[in-house]
């Protein structure tokens, strides 16, 4: 870490512009050197800190020491510091190449931090045009297919449990005649800041028309239940849950790692596809769209028990 911060304060120091990137476990940044990381921002530096083996359930079998479900939480304190949970490649590239252009073109006083994690899944296509959205923090990555349904659900996904989001989609779709959309949630933070921005400036500029967070414009007109679902603490979502249409369902992991495959440690945390599906269909049924028999059912068809401990106290 201290020679990211020497590499990353060159330009102030040596009058030499360096692009240093940190790679590293992410349990062992925020965590563990959140000092030097708090430093780092004190006195400027940049650069781009990669926090690889991201989220609690990606990196199997290293148990509590590893499996990091807290940095992107830590990650707030810092002021300065940009923090992004991407799923795919081309959201990384996005990513970067704004970074740079924002650090070392524009001169803004920040620094980055990028969880990456350690699964081998294919890359899709970048979509059109979801470049502002990638580096908001919010965009619709998969629109329903079923267009006439009057079942409606939205699941917002991030970083490693994306591919449970869009694997919820599919079952809700085609066993329970749900249309959902498919979100990727690519900062947590963005959207947080941009939300107490809003508010903010709204609560200093009375009678003026009101500021709307980027959260809230995105979803205003969207139909259904809203599911939210990472590989990181429930704090996650909840602090951008105010800015919902209405009350999502959170989804997160918790509680300390444990030493295992990873579609054990996602059911374990209930962020699994299945755990997606059952979130979306309570919520359903709290609304009085479908009958609870339908949640108990689905419940029983996944294998899952409702009298489990929380995995926090487990």
């Amino acid at each position: 870490m201290s020679s990211f911060v020497a590499a990353g304060t060159a330009y102030a120091t040596h009058g030499v512009n360096t692009i240093p990137f940190f790679v590293y476990y992410s349990m062992f940044g925020l965590q563990r050197v959140g000092d030097l990381i708090w430093l780092a921002g004190d006195i400027r530096a940049k650069g781009f800190m990669v926090g690889g083996t991201a989220g609690r359930t990606t990196l199997a079998g290293e148990g509590l020491q590893h499996n990091d479900g807290n940095s992107h939480l830590q990650a707030y304190l810092v002021p300065n510091l940009v923090a992004y949970d991407p799923a795919f490649a081309y959201e990384i590239e996005i990513i970067v190449q704004d970074g740079i252009r924002r650090m070392y073109v524009e001169q803004e006083d920040v620094f980055y931090y990028l969880t990456v994690e350690n699964e081998t899944y294919p890359m899709p296509a970048m979509p059109e045009g979801v470049e502002e959205g990638v580096l908001k923090g919010l965009y619709r990555i998969q629109a329903s297919s079923k267009k006439r349904s009057k079942l409606r659900a939205q699941l917002l996904g991030s970083g490693a449990i994306m591919r449970s989001a869009l694997e919820a989609q599919q079952i809700l779709e085609d066993d329970f005649n749900v249309a959902t959309d498919v979100w990727s949630i690519t900062s947590f933070k963005n959207l947080h800041n941009d939300g107490l921005d809003a508010d903010r400036w709204n609560r200093l500029h009375p009678g003026q028309p009101k500021r709307v967070p980027y959260v809230t414009e995105c979803l205003k007109d969207e139909k259904g239940v809203f599911v939210v679902a990472s590989d990181y603490v429930k704090a996650m979502p909840e602090s951008i849950a105010r800015w919902f249409p209405k009350t999502p369902v959170t989804l997160g992991t918790d509680g300390f790692g444990r030493s295992e495959g990873r579609a054990e440690l996602r059911r374990f945390f209930e962020v699994d596809a299945a755990s997606i599906v059952i979130g979306t269909l309570s919520a359903l049924a709290d609304e009085g769209q479908i009958e609870p028999q339908v949640v108990a059912d689905a419940i029983t068809r996944f294998g899952i028990d409702p009298d489990t401990a929380n995995p926090v106290t487990r």
